[in-house]
């Protein structure tokens, strides 16, 4: 029986990696293409009512069958899908590009500099999440950009933070300072010496913050302090059609279930190979 050695167990960590991250890229594709081809192939108004139409099986005209106000459940589907898939990059990306930058000046820079940011990070970190993300939302009910904003605010601390441990480390490697002293400037030590060190911690964050995202953009809707009506919206979608479980549980099952499938396909892209 032969002993496992670390080289082995790296080889098949990295191929486990590989293939769940496979898994969640072509999951997060299949969505993607739920989202997007949808307006293309079945022209349906996710806004529509067809008060005779109410709590239809699913069938040919109508794929996933009709709401409690007669809305096209494909259509409304994809329309919400869309909605959490640009909350995500729009709110990540908000996120990571402050993050990472005052992660590394922090970093690269100690000293007061350090203070300051840490000082800044730690006041945001002493409001609650959330309660952040409600007072926003109170301050304008139902607007798409005080619920970006709210949780954009919340994400960046998590690149801060780990960029500049990250960076403190890098900055004082051998590979760095040799550089320095051939005179390279920042932008080539940041790209040639701190990014590829930082690219697979800070993708991980991004892809658990698109997460997150998604996960409150939903619960803000679900207890009716996100999105107003008749905006199609995973979370909103599940508060409307929650009364009608027992006459259409397929209606009541697919917001749950395009969430569920949403966040599993993010969460299994993160991760980073195993050295």
């Amino acid at each position: 029986m032969s002993a496992t050695t670390p080289f082995t167990a790296g080889r098949v960590g990295r191929r486990r990696l590989a293939t769940r991250q496979r898994l969640g890229l072509g999951l997060l594709g299949l969505l993607l293409a739920i989202a997007w081809l949808t307006p293309w192939l079945h022209d349906a108004d996710p806004a529509r009512q067809q008060l005779t139409c109410i709590l239809e099986m699913p069938a040919l005209a109508t794929p996933l069958g009709t709401d409690h106000l007669g809305r096209d459940l494909l259509a409304r589907t994809a329309a919400a899908l869309r909605l959490s898939l640009g909350m995500a990059l729009l709110s990540v990306v908000s996120a990571a590009v402050p993050g990472i930058l005052l992660g590394v000046i922090a970093g690269w820079r100690g000293g007061w500099v350090d203070r300051v940011l840490g000082s800044l990070a730690d006041a945001c970190l002493a409001l609650p999440g959330l309660l952040l993300v409600l007072l926003l939302v109170a301050i304008a009910p139902g607007s798409f950009w005080a619920l970006y904003v709210g949780i954009a605010l919340v994400l960046w601390i998590e690149y801060f933070r780990v960029v500049r441990a990250r960076t403190r480390v890098l900055v004082a490697s051998p590979q760095l300072e040799a550089s320095r002293l051939l005179g390279f400037g920042p932008g080539y030590l940041f790209r040639r010496h701190l990014w590829p060190e930082l690219a697979p911690q800070v993708l991980t964050l991004a892809a658990f913050g698109a997460a997150s995202a998604i996960l409150a953009m939903a619960a803000l809707g679900f207890v009716s302090v996100g999105l107003r009506p008749p905006t199609a919206e995973l979370g909103l979608m599940m508060t409307e059609l929650l009364p009608y479980y027992h006459e259409a549980p397929w209606a009541m099952a697919q917001p749950i279930l395009v969430l569920c499938l949403l966040v599993l396909s993010l969460n299994l892209l993160a991760g980073r190979d195993p050295r």
